[in-house]
């Protein structure tokens, strides 16, 4: 539960902050923006939905398609996952309409804001405790 909850903090904090420092990266909201038939009014509630798009696609589908392309990523010494983080980004920016994302560059680094958040809140929130010798 505490994966899934820090994955969806990554994806919404690493997302707006994208939104707002990386030039090429933007959120519209259109009069037919809806979420099962919940009309979506606000930048802010386009973002806390990706967000959760962002954070279940990390959560869920990225394990198995690191599982698939192991070899791959232990080829290129890990930055096979870089091209992950991006190809699941990139997933988002399909699906929705609303969200911009141009060309390489802009994806290259929403995929590294999102990918650091993502280590800092799972460091933040599955802190094992030590167990006390008796």
């Amino acid at each position: 539960m505490s994966k899934i909850l820090s994955q969806i903090l990554a994806g919404i904090l690493g997302l707006t902050l994208s939104i707002y420092f990386v030039p090429g990266v933007k959120v519209a909201v259109y009069p037919d923006s809806s979420f099962f038939g919940f009309q979506l009014t606000a930048v802010w509630q386009v973002i806390m939905l990706l967000g959760i798009a962002l954070g279940i696609l990390n959560t869920f589908v990225k394990p198995i398609i690191n599982l698939i392309t192991l070899p791959l990523r232990i080829l290129t010494l890990g930055i096979f996952s870089l091209i992950i983080n991006m190809a699941i980004i990139w997933t988002i920016d399909l699906i929705f309409p609303e969200i911009t994302i141009q060309l390489f560059l802009p994806l290259f680094w929403t995929s590294i804001i999102v990918w650091g958040l993502s280590i800092i809140f799972l460091r933040i929130f599955t802190k094992k405790e030590i167990p006390k010798e008796a």
